[in-house]
């Protein structure tokens, strides 16, 4: 059995490191951050419109961004939906989001722990008997949310290096007790709780507590306490259906040849849970707004969403730990961001807010490349121009 992910260095490894490209050359730590941020800079609808109508850096057919907040708002798009019909992408098609789906993941287990059906120092093998092995015992719910489990590397699963292998295996199929089983093979990579490991599999094991402790599947419990109650009418987890329904932006990969094969219907499988969702920036804008202002946690478990762990847990290459529970933090020109990448093939998200909503923005759009660390240039882009200072002052050291 196969997955349809490309390859850990080329797609992934972006997703990796998408906290250092979301803040380019100016990534602090929420804990180190500037004790004085910096005031945010008026908007400039020029410069904004110019940074996603570069649809060359990286190579991309498409992109939209919705900035809101206290201080200012402005909605932009540029270039096709469909290369075929040469549609006009608008605001409010559907895309791919991505690993932006822990979000969503995260905010329902602490749902469930705020009415105690689980606690987040219950250990996953006691919540999920049967699933992980005895050596595991140590992992807990939290260190899933927190990306601090230190589960060992995935095991028999394809590592596509071209693009054209990637199709090859775009419809294998998977099961989550299939896709757990991969990586649970080796000891642990290190104590959990000791190190930080950002890692898709412990929001798979996350979507999995959720049915069990609900007893339904995880997307029925996202729809029944986040899309419903905030009407995000748009935003679906798709379960089994490869496919995007209703106007939606295409995502293509770029051929040996040059040429671009649409890559919008594919087996979602190997990232439910952790990057399966569809949804549409205006859908993501209300779903920030609503969970940073309180809408959807009590204020202990929502601030949990907003604290690192502590300084002596560092990354696995020895910088600080930058995962929350459910979010990633980063620091541009001085203003601190929390929120979440994203990126599936043809696909990819931001969507980050200053703690206080001042300014939040959403930004989809759709490389058409791997090359590894390029396909973040946009979201560097908008991310320096909505919080660099036109006087240059303020800027991280």
């Amino acid at each position: 059995m196969t997955s349809t992910r490309m390859s850990r260095r080329s797609f992934m490894s972006v997703a990796l490191s998408g906290t250092a490209a979301l803040a380019a050359s100016a990534v602090l730590p929420a804990h180190r951050a500037l004790a004085l941020p910096a005031p945010l800079p008026p908007l400039n609808p020029t410069a904004l419109q110019a940074v996603i109508d570069d649809l060359e850096h990286p190579p991309s057919t498409a992109a939209q961004l919705r900035v809101g907040g206290t201080a200012g708002y402005w909605r932009g798009t540029s270039g096709v939906a469909d290369i075929r019909t040469q549609r006009p992408v608008t605001a409010h098609d559907k895309v791919r989001i991505g690993s932006i789906t822990k979000v969503f993941v995260a905010t329902v287990v602490l749902q469930l722990v705020a009415e105690r059906r689980v606690s987040l120092d219950a250990p996953v093998r006691r919540v999920l008997p049967g699933l992980l092995p005895t050596r595991f015992a140590a992992v807990t719910v939290a260190h899933l949310l927190n990306h601090t489990s230190g589960l060992p590397d995935h095991v028999g699963i394809p590592d596509p290096e071209t693009a054209e292998e990637v199709f090859r295996h775009r419809f294998d199929h998977w099961t989550p007790q299939e896709w757990v089983a991969t990586a649970t093979h080796g000891p642990m990579k290190f104590a959990p709780g000791t190190r930080q490991e950002y890692r898709g599999i412990n929001y798979v094991l996350a979507a999995l507590i959720i049915e069990k402790v609900t007893g339904r599947p995880y997307g029925e419990a996202v729809a029944a306490r986040i899309l419903r109650p905030l009407g995000l009418a748009r935003t679906v987890v798709p379960g089994d259906d490869p496919r995007i329904y209703g106007r939606h932006v295409h995502g293509y990969l770029a051929m040996a040849d040059g040429s671009l094969r649409d890559i919008t219907v594919y087996d979602q499988s190997s990232s439910r849970g952790e990057g399966d969702m569809i949804s549409t920036t205006g859908d993501l804008d209300r779903m920030l707004a609503a969970l940073f202002s309180g809408e959807l946690l009590p204020p202990e478990l929502l601030q949990l969403m907003f604290t690192l762990p502590p300084d002596d847990v560092r990354m696995l290459d020895g910088s600080p730990a930058r995962y929350s529970t459910g979010l990633q933090q980063a620091t541009v020109n001085g203003i601190t961001l929390w929120g979440k990448t994203g990126e599936t093939y043809g696909y990819k998200n931001a969507a980050f807010s200053t703690r206080d909503q001042q300014r939040r923005f959403v930004l989809a759009y759709h490389p058409t490349t791997a090359r590894d660390g390029e396909e973040s240039q946009m979201i560097a882009r908008v991310a320096d121009q909505l919080t660099r200072n036109p006087s240059g002052e303020g800027s991280a050291a």
